[in-house]
């Protein structure tokens, strides 16, 4: 009876603390990342000074193409935290031994993970309101409340399979090249996606090319919520991004394995 009574209290005790820790590591993870100047600056600005500058100035009076820009800039705001602090933080920990550290101690392995993912929505969230803000209040958007709600809401989700692409090239990447790599990967995958300019306005090649990049499928579905997107099911590109997460997700077990063995 006194053990039955016993484990009863514990459970719910086992659950506060893994909340706490939980709560905490993502807690710290926020202070840290912010306190990173050359982190937290630019991921939050260049979206928006790229899209003041070509969706804004370049397309002065020309609101189709500034609602467009949103869309695709704003899957190119989502795609920088993930990467960066997935990719060049994560390597910079292992570099410095924090990484074993952490492992080493009784904090669950998925609270370092989890903890970094929401941070990097919630540095999205913040890109994409500023996106969204210059879109609405300066180039004169006009996109519904439900429109609105939605390509926040894809945006968001559709970060995970950059944050495990992301995972991928912080287990496997050295500390001193992971952010100069990761920009290497980024930048032009953003391109090729047709984040930058209109896919269409790409050759033919790289058109075909962008099918095989999850931005661009993230990108297809934002623009469906503005019904300018180039076409093809909402299934399709879910089924896609789906995919691109198993396979980032397998690489990077693979390569936290190959790092403890």
């Amino acid at each position: 009876m006194n053990t039955t009574i016993l484990n009863q209290h514990s459970e719910p005790s086992n659950k506060h603390y893994l909340t706490k820790l939980y709560w905490l590591e993502t807690k710290f993870e926020w202070l840290k990342t912010i306190r990173n100047p050359s982190f937290a600056i630019p991921a939050v600005l260049f979206p928006v000074i790229f899209y003041l500058f070509f969706g804004v100035l370049i397309n002065a009076n020309n609101i189709e193409a500034s609602t467009y820009l949103l869309a695709t800039y704003g899957t190119f705001g989502v795609m920088g935290p993930a990467l960066f602090s997935f990719g060049s933080g994560l390597a910079v920990e292992r570099g410095k031994g924090w990484l074993d550290i952490k492992e080493a101690s009784p904090m669950p392995a998925s609270a370092h993970i989890v903890s970094r993912i929401i941070v990097s929505m919630v540095f999205s969230f913040i890109i994409i309101i500023s996106l969204g803000f210059v879109a609405f209040v300066v180039a004169g958007v006009n996109l519904t409340l439900s429109q609105s709600l939605l390509l926040l809401i894809t945006l968001l989700l559709g970060g995970l399979p950059f944050c495990l692409l992301g995972l991928t090239l912080g287990f496997i990447l050295k500390a001193e090249s992971a952010a100069a790599i990761v920009n290497v990967i980024y930048l032009p995958m953003a391109f090729l996606s047709g984040l930058w300019l209109p896919i269409n306005m790409l050759p033919s090649f790289l058109q075909s090319l962008a099918n095989y990049l999850p931005p661009y499928h993230l990108s297809q579905l934002a623009l469906k919520v503005t019904q300018q997107d180039m076409g093809g099911s909402v299934l399709n590109h879910l089924v896609m991004l789906a995919l691109f997460s198993v396979i980032f997700l397998a690489l990077a077990i693979m390569a936290s394995n190959k790092r403890q063995a």
